[in-house]
């Protein structure tokens, strides 16, 4: 990935936050690496190198600043919006796919061959999956000596590792200290078995009142709430279900994960993230949204709005079918007797397929479609969590029985996390585009967004909340 290095010099000179994950600080006099943001002296010109990755600097022999902690630092926007192959690898390796499956797993779910993904992947991101996977590892373990009493052997195996003596040689490479050393400067001890409390950075603004509203109003008993004390959450993870709390602070939201095992970690901060839309950068996105008059007064007035993604897609599309034609109220009321047998996560596409038909409180049409969509889920010809190319996604749901360009979008806009995903015939869009002096009929209303490219999904957020 080519990096300007002039602005990548402004940024850093300037502790610029908007830029910590976009790309890495690598000083070559002391062979450490920093967020842009670094409190610490800015190194002569001649002595900086600028990387678009932790995973780089650590290929090239950089071990992370402990002051600014830049393995912590929010995720790439750019990563975070692509829907091409680097793209979807990237969120598929930070949700945990190449510690499950390896590498051969990670490049099957892509479609492409591992020499292949290698190349593209260190082109882009200046670090192969195995690398990319190792900063990960090492983020995840360094969390869990910081944070928790396990032991140093439990914890290796927790992040990862395949050996207490990778572990031992990966954190002392990459963190300049031994596991011990780090665990001197842990400030939280969890009592409870399983449970760890992270801190989720995000680029500010972030505007917590929308995004809690629009997860409230469509939480569904025994599986999601808003309470005083946060967003609450069951997740299914790959070794268990957990459960977490997030509390939206100032820089970062606080997250309290309750694991059945902690190898859980990695894939449940990546889930939480995005489920928060946290590695977004906002000022990109309402610098376009504000441009249009019509908008402008609302970015103005609610500066940072989120568009609320997934923790499982599949659970999102079913949202999305359950939802036709029907109000948020009712949808719940659907799904929460559709979840009934299950204690407290939503079912899987196979356990939906087993469901007797009484389970299904909708007309017998919709119960197909949702079967329908069961069945292509659970033989793999649709990948609703990131790992799949969104527009074939998009035509493979549109392909199924009962679902439209509606359900289709909404989709994609959550499940995939497509952030130009638009849907100008919901009636909610329509109502809000009235409310703004915009056109509000579907196919003026289209032709107005596409000066809003590429971040109509957030503008459908944005619409939908106009009163």
């Amino acid at each position: 990935m080519e990096l300007d290095f002039e602005t990548c010099r402004k940024a850093a000179t300037s502790r610029d936050s908007r830029f910590d994950g976009v790309f890495v600080t690598a000083v070559k006099s002391t062979k450490i690496y920093c967020r842009p943001s670094c409190p610490a002296i800015v190194p002569k010109r001649e002595n900086v190198r600028f990387l678009p990755t932790a995973a780089a600097a650590q290929r090239e022999g950089f071990r992370a600043c402990l002051r600014c902690r830049p393995d912590a630092a929010p995720g790439s926007p750019d990563w975070d919006v692509r829907g091409d192959v680097v793209g979807r690898a990237m969120r598929l390796i930070a949700d945990g796919v190449v510690d499950r499956g390896g590498v051969p797993g990670l490049a099957g779910r892509l479609g492409y061959t591992e020499r292949h993904l290698h190349r593209m992947l260190s082109a882009e991101v200046g670090a192969g999956p195995l690398a990319l996977a190792r900063a990960q590892r090492a983020q995840t373990a360094r969390v869990l000596i910081e944070t928790t009493g396990l032991g140093l052997a439990d914890i290796a195996f927790a992040a990862g590792f395949g050996s207490v003596r990778q572990f031992n040689d990966t954190i002392r490479e990459i963190y300049g200290r031994t596991p011990s050393q780090l665990r001197e400067r842990r400030t939280l001890a969890d009592t409870d078995e399983g449970v760890v409390t992270v801190r989720l950075p995000y680029r500010a603004p972030l505007h917590a009142e929308a995004l809690l509203t629009f997860l409230g109003s469509r939480a569904v008993d025994g599986i999601d709430g808003v309470a005083a004390d946060g967003y609450h959450r069951n997740l299914r993870l790959p070794h268990g279900p957990g459960r977490v709390t997030m509390d939206i602070r100032e820089g970062h939201v606080a997250a309290t994960m309750r694991l059945t095992d902690l190898r859980d970690l990695a894939p449940a901060v990546a889930r939480c993230r995005r489920l928060f839309d946290l590695d977004a950068d906002p000022a990109a996105v309402d610098a376009v949204l504000g441009a249009d008059p019509a908008l402008a007064p609302m970015v103005r007035k609610e500066e940072g709005v989120r568009v609320p993604r997934a923790t499982d897609g599949f659970e999102i599309a079913v949202r999305a079918v359950v939802g036709q034609q029907i109000s948020v109220a009712a949808a719940r009321t659907v799904l929460r007797k559709l979840i009934a047998a299950d204690a407290g996560l939503f079912p899987t596409a196979e356990e939906l397929l087993a469901l007797p038909d009484e389970a299904f409180s909708m007309p017998e049409a919709r119960r197909r479609t949702l079967r329908g969509l069961a069945a292509a889920v659970a033989a793999g010809e649709l990948d609703l969590d990131g790992g799949g190319d969104r527009d074939e996604t998009v035509a493979r749901l549109k392909a199924l029985p009962g679902i439209g360009d509606w359900t289709a979008q909404y989709t994609a806009m959550r499940a995939l996390g497509d952030p130009d995903a638009f849907l100008p015939t919901d009636l909610g869009v329509l109502r809000g585009a009235k409310a703004a002096g915009l056109p509000d009929t579907p196919k003026a209303l289209a032709a107005h967004a596409e000066r809003w490219r590429p971040w109509r999904s957030y503008a459908a957020i944005r619409l939908w909340r106009m009163p």
